[in-house]
């Protein structure tokens, strides 16, 4: 079954003419050569280490899939970190609280064709009231060469999930980012199938999503709700249900919902679990997934499945 939005607080001006696909996930690591390291050894290619601007005293290392990235990072400069204020969303400041708590999927990241147009839909939605944030980097392409990439971001906010955060990337130099050459990886991962939060109550999540998300529909199951974005499902599941599908202690939500999956479509199968196997990690078949632990993969659930 189907569930629309009930609320009569929430405009139906919000929608967005295009629903928005996933388009990272934010991986909110102590140590980011080790982070790199891990990645590499379940079979990944990973990217050169990057840094964000110094307000946001962050380092990153990214690994790419088609029109999805998993953003491995790190906290660096605290002291340079610039805090919140009324308008203005901390990105540095939010991940650094969150390590203070635990490594893991920290931030949830959909595409934006025009940040202030999804600033203000969000705004309307009354899922978020932030200014926009822009800013350039330099990036390197598989032969060295530098590329200016350039990005523009616009922040929505769950108060039922204050442990995860949420924004649209709107890339404005999409062609110098993504490279088919950095998305071939040994585990034959090919695309995102999806993430998953873990949450008391899944259903108190559904308006968010449906604004977050542009999408008008989200599907209700006895695990809890899901949507179906253009790239990617998001799935929120109760703590018995997320036992059920991945044999795993769900994170503490005794805070609010929490990031705790995400899930990669492979090619090969059997390619996936011969890399696990060949690097040591340990991994489990649940499902007809490979499943690999938060306490091996530094607080996050990776989940690679045939599709």
């Amino acid at each position: 079954m189907s569930v629309r939005k009930q609320s009569s607080a929430v405009s139906e001006r919000w929608f967005h003419p295009m629903p928005r696909g996933l388009d990272h996930v934010v991986h909110a690591v102590r140590d980011l050569d080790a982070a790199g390291a891990l990645y590499r050894r379940l079979g990944f290619a990973v990217g050169t280490p990057n840094r964000h601007p110094l307000s946001w005293g962050t380092h990153n290392r990214i690994v790419q899939l088609p029109g999805f990235f998993v953003e491995l990072l790190t906290v660096a400069e605290t002291a340079a970190i610039a805090p919140h204020a009324r308008r203005f969303f901390s990105f540095g400041a939010f991940n650094r609280d969150f390590l203070a708590r635990a490594e893991g999927l920290s931030m949830l990241v959909v595409e934006g064709r025009d940040a202030r147009a999804d600033a203000a839909a969000f705004r309307s939605a009354g899922i978020g009231d932030f200014e926009v944030f822009d800013f350039e980097r330099e990036a390197r392409r598989p032969d060295g060469s530098p590329v200016k990439v350039g990005f523009s971001l616009a922040y929505a906010s769950d108060p039922r999930a204050p442990d995860a955060g949420f924004f649209a990337c709107q890339q404005h130099y999409p062609e110098n980012f993504w490279n088919p050459a950095f998305q071939d990886h040994l585990n034959t991962a090919r695309a995102v199938a999806g993430v998953v939060l873990v949450a008391e109550n899944p259903s108190d999540h559904h308006v968010f999503l449906s604004a977050f998300t542009g999408e008008r529909e989200l599907l209700a199951t006895s695990s809890g709700v899901s949507v179906r974005t253009p790239r990617g499902e998001i799935q929120v599941m109760d703590a018995a249900a997320y036992r059920s599908h991945f044999g795993l202690e769900p994170p503490d939500v005794a805070r609010g919902a929490r990031l705790a999956a995400v899930r990669l479509a492979v090619r090969d199968f059997g390619a996936a679990i011969s890399t696990m196997q060949a690097a040591g990690i340990a991994a489990s078949v649940r499902m007809g997934r490979l499943i690999v632990a938060p306490q091996t993969a530094m607080g996050a659930a990776l989940v690679f499945e045939v599709q």
